[in-house]
């Protein structure tokens, strides 16, 4: 009777060591490229909770700032080398370490096809883009596993000192650019663009460094406070109609996580995609209520002859890519069949939400 009574309580301890709460637990520390401030922190912590709760805490995400570790232009490497478990950027960042980068964090002007930042979402999730995805890797040569969080878009074309006219009153602008291919669809048109961090454009705006900027939408824009130094904005760009948020894993780290662990971080992910998404249509449409209404900001047409002249030129460097690179051509590829299925359906159901939103706002006038 003893024996049998130790047997199972050996069998119940096994059993609580087994389990979630008794497991050993892990930090992932995911080093962002952004001040903890920022308001693409928001979601990512978001995140982080629902890991912790799908874990039941043997999973937790910690979020540095950038810099912490290293300078936000050594994240991937450090995600790599696994000097930190984890980062967090756009994928497009790393557009020098594979030029198929920028068609996964910003496919220049909807990757010439049409791709919004919902139908970019269904070809990542059901039309072959996450398994390209997951081949990028790779391919750039790093021993990292990408998880995508944040869509948004369409991005704002920017900040301006004064009202732009025409594409001859751009050209004259110092104007801060996204890296990669969207920045250098800008030089191809005659805008001398800079790229930088976000953390940065506000001291260079204050300094006269640059005289421009954009950087993403009305809620992030207006916490890194450019409403401060510039007050005319444009809401309708070409460049980022759709740029992607991701983490990266070291290869390693999620090796070691139990296969639940890894299924939660696909499961919030995926969550994280549909969050962010809700999330920061009712912020920008608050910060831009805020910024017109406070601040003095005056919303602007964009000028005709810059759509014309943008898709020219993203088309112009999404062809010399393709040619120069095999990877490349497969997920543009991908991205163009998915497209003439997809857009003309899309399109057409969105030039009727967009003419039905704009029936209500023309009343706010």
């Amino acid at each position: 009777m003893n024996k049998l009574k130790y047997i199972a309580v050996s069998a119940v301890a096994l059993a609580l060591m087994a389990s979630p709460a008794m497991a050993a637990k892990k930090v992932l520390r995911i080093q962002s490229v952004l001040p903890t401030s920022a308001d693409e922190v928001v979601m990512l912590k978001e995140f982080g909770k629902d890991v912790a709760a799908l874990t039941e805490g043997s999973l937790t995400i910690e979020v540095l700032p950038a810099g912490a570790v290293v300078g936000p232009r050594d994240i991937i490497d450090a995600v790599d080398a696994g000097l930190v478990e984890g980062g967090f950027a756009w994928t497009h960042y790393w557009g020098g370490k594979h030029v198929a980068a920028n068609l996964f964090g910003a496919p220049v002007a909807g990757a010439g096809v049409g791709l919004d930042n919902i139908a970019f979402l269904s070809w990542f999730q059901f039309g072959g883009g996450k398994e390209l995805y997951d081949r990028l890797w790779d391919e750039m040569g790093v021993n990292v596993k990408g998880f995508m969080l944040q869509p948004v878009g369409p991005e704002a074309l920017g900040w301006f000192p004064k009202p732009i006219k025409s594409m001859d009153d751009f050209r004259q602008l110092r104007f801060r650019a996204p890296p990669g291919m969207v920045g250098a669809a800008y030089a191809e048109i005659g805008v001398p663009a800079v790229a930088m961090g976000g953390g940065d454009i506000l001291p260079a705006l204050e300094k006269g460094t640059i005289d421009a900027a954009e950087w993403c939408c009305p809620k992030p824009d207006s916490v890194f406070g450019f409403q401060k130094v510039l007050k005319h904005y444009y809401l309708q760009g070409l460049h980022q109609v759709t740029v992607n948020a991701d983490m990266y894993v070291n290869g390693d780290f999620y090796k070691s996580l139990s296969p639940l662990e890894q299924k939660a971080l696909e499961v919030a992910a995926n969550a994280s995609l549909s969050k962010s998404m809700s999330y920061r249509i009712f912020e920008n449409g608050k910060a831009l209520k805020d910024l017109t209404d406070n601040h003095g900001v005056i919303l602007e047409d964009t000028p005709a002859d810059y759509f014309t002249e943008y898709m020219a030129a993203a088309k112009k460097s999404l062809q010399a890519a393709a040619d120069e690179n095999k990877f490349f051509a497969e997920v543009w590829q991908s991205q163009k069949d998915f497209a003439d299925t997809v857009v003309p359906f899309w399109a057409g159901a969105q030039t009727s939400n967009a003419s039905l939103g704009r029936a209500h706002a023309d009343t706010l006038k």
